[in-house]
């Protein structure tokens, strides 16, 4: 055989497999004769996994969402407050606060008792309370350290200054209260605790929103009316606890307000947080710190209608609004260390408030997001 008979054949031979127009030739798959298959041609194989493919529905080409960080760390950096003596500052400031007030009422209304059970724990609470915070701080010379400067956007600058005048005067009024001298320095103290009380209860709600902290920022509309309700319900309970029944209207109608006051602001806060924010708050450690709350002020409350001209009744109240209390603080605090620790609960509601910007703009906005 010649060579240009060689060449001949190797010739037709390609023009077959390519299916060029105007060659005579059979695609080897069973194309149409003189037809070039177009950019979308498949062999038998990959249509037939194509059409299984499609029978499973489509398959998604990026990966779903882990939201980790490197090196599996938190987006933020948790808080280093520590548990017990955050959560107990916080609680002790409230009560100690909405006592004041509660001490400075009942002197003026002729209630000697419960003034001064009222002025008595405002001191003691403070006191403990400052405590706590300079355990936590490692050094009683940063309280100091606090008091060079005054900055009145700065939460903890405030929060200072408000304790280093409020925790002498708390001592003052309950020592002339407790002493029975010096009523004229013991009411101007009593004066000042009325007047500094309601911020030293409601300035560590501002304190902890002023943070990154998810459960706490985006709480900062709310978490001053939820602090001191909260702050009132304990000052009432204490004076249910300690004030005999002729003398305890006040201090069980405040503990109602406050229970009420608390509530409300509560469930707004959850509400308006939205459901992914809020979740901290309604699971783990959190979530049963706040139902033992919740269930500790219903038997509180209860107690303080019912029983309100029996001693051990209004005893056993006072002690149940308190623990609430409490527990509203604990879990206010863990619920904001979970949503430090998990990247979700920041990264999620970044990305929806910057899909709503763009829907406003334009752009479509992502469905499901907290409102």
């Amino acid at each position: 055989m010649s060579r240009g008979t060689d060449r001949a054949r190797i010739a037709d031979q390609a023009r077959t497999l390519l299916g060029r127009p105007g060659d005579h030739g059979v695609t080897s798959e069973g194309g149409v004769q003189g037809e070039r298959p177009g950019r979308d041609a498949v062999t038998k194989p990959q249509q037939g996994r194509r059409r299984r493919r499609d029978q499973r529905g489509e398959r998604p080409m990026v990966p779903r969402a882990d939201f980790t960080s490197y090196y599996g760390r938190p987006v933020l950096n948790a808080p280093v407050w520590q548990s017990p003596d955050i959560p107990g500052y916080l609680f002790l400031g409230g009560l100690a606060g909405a006592s004041a007030v509660l001490g400075a009422g009942a002197q003026l209304t002729g209630r000697p008792v419960l003034a001064g059970a009222a002025k008595t724990g405002a001191a003691g609470a403070i006191g403990l309370s400052m405590a706590a915070l300079v355990h936590d701080l490692g050094r009683p010379a940063r309280i100091l350290n606090m008091l060079r400067v005054v900055k009145v956007t700065s939460p903890m600058s405030v929060g200072s200054w408000l304790l280093a005048g409020f925790a002498p005067a708390t001592g003052v009024a309950a020592g002339c209260a407790l002493t029975g001298r010096l009523p004229r320095l013991g009411a101007a103290a009593t004066a000042a605790t009325a007047l500094l009380g309601p911020l030293v209860a409601a300035y560590t709600a501002a304190l902890i929103s002023d943070t990154a902290v998810p459960a706490w920022h985006d709480g900062y509309r709310e978490m001053p009316f939820v602090f001191t309700g909260s702050a009132a319900m304990a000052a009432g309970g204490l004076g249910l606890l300690t004030a005999p029944v002729a003398e305890n209207t006040p201090a069980r109608s405040l503990a109602l307000l406050g229970l009420a006051a608390e509530a409300a602001a509560f469930e707004r806060m959850r509400r308006r947080m939205g459901g992914l924010v809020a979740e901290p708050y309604h699971t783990g450690r959190a979530g049963g710190y706040l139902r033992a709350g919740q269930a500790l002020s219903v038997l509180g409350a209860a107690t303080a209608i019912l029983g309100r001209r029996n001693r051990a009744a209004c005893a056993l109240s006072g002690a149940a609004l308190l623990a609430a209390s409490a527990a509203t603080r604990w879990g206010i605090f863990h619920a904001g260390l979970a949503s430090a620790a998990d990247p979700k609960y920041t990264v999620v509601p970044q990305r929806d408030r910057l899909s709503a910007r763009g829907g406003q703009e334009g752009a479509p906005a992502v469905t499901g997001s907290p409102p």
